[in-house]
């Protein structure tokens, strides 16, 4: 049986270049990898596109009433065998998408790696995100670490540089003048409570 991954970190942990890294093992090795990602993350339009200039084109775009399982059967009876499905930024799916990602790992077996955020920029779970924690099969932390050389754990939104703490849930990095920043809980409640 295949399982379904949720690999998450703070921002700047690397996650969207893992996962093209994954895609290109499995293909090196002559398997068939879909990329997904949600119509939510603007960035890039449809790429994916790490913080080091790596690109990639995704294969589905999935929108938040999209049905994820259809979407793999229908591209999956155009496109041959799947061997493993990637999602970069599943924080921004819904919370039956993720069930029914779940179900595609076990009623389909392929394997499925989701990559995204836990938090939010005011320490709040994602829907995405909350419902994989419950679901997934293996959980794995994707490490970075704060300015001040410690573990980060949050995630701190900017604005015209300048750390907010109010506002909407999602707001895209690079967009708008909003930017994020990796942060221990430290240096998150240190410049939180400096407001």
């Amino acid at each position: 049986m295949s399982k379904l991954y949720f690999r998450y970190g703070a921002m700047n942990s690397g996650k969207s270049t893992h996962l093209m890294q994954v895609a290109y093992n499995y293909e090196e090795r002559g398997m068939k990898v879909i990329l997904m990602k949600p119509h939510t993350d603007k960035k890039g339009g449809e790429k994916l596109i790490s913080r080091l200039g790596v690109e990639r084109k995704v294969d589905l775009v999935v929108y938040n009433e999209d049905d994820v399982l259809e979407k793999v059967k229908e591209y999956k009876e155009k496109n041959g065998n799947i061997d493993c499905i990637l999602v970069d930024e599943v924080q921004f799916l819904k919370a039956n998408q993720i069930d029914q990602l779940f179900e595609l790992a076990i009623v389909l077996d392929i394997p499925v790696i989701c990559y995204g955020l836990r938090t939010d920029f005011k320490m709040q779970g994602f829907e995405g995100s909350t419902r994989l924690l419950l679901l997934a099969h293996s959980i794995e932390e994707m490490k970075t670490i704060c300015k001040c050389g410690r573990k980060a754990v949050l995630n701190g939104r900017k604005i015209n540089n300048r750390f907010v703490f109010e506002g909407e849930q999602i707001a895209i990095d690079n967009v708008d003048n909003v930017e994020y920043e990796s942060l221990c809980g430290h240096c998150y409640f240190k410049y939180k409570n400096n407001l």
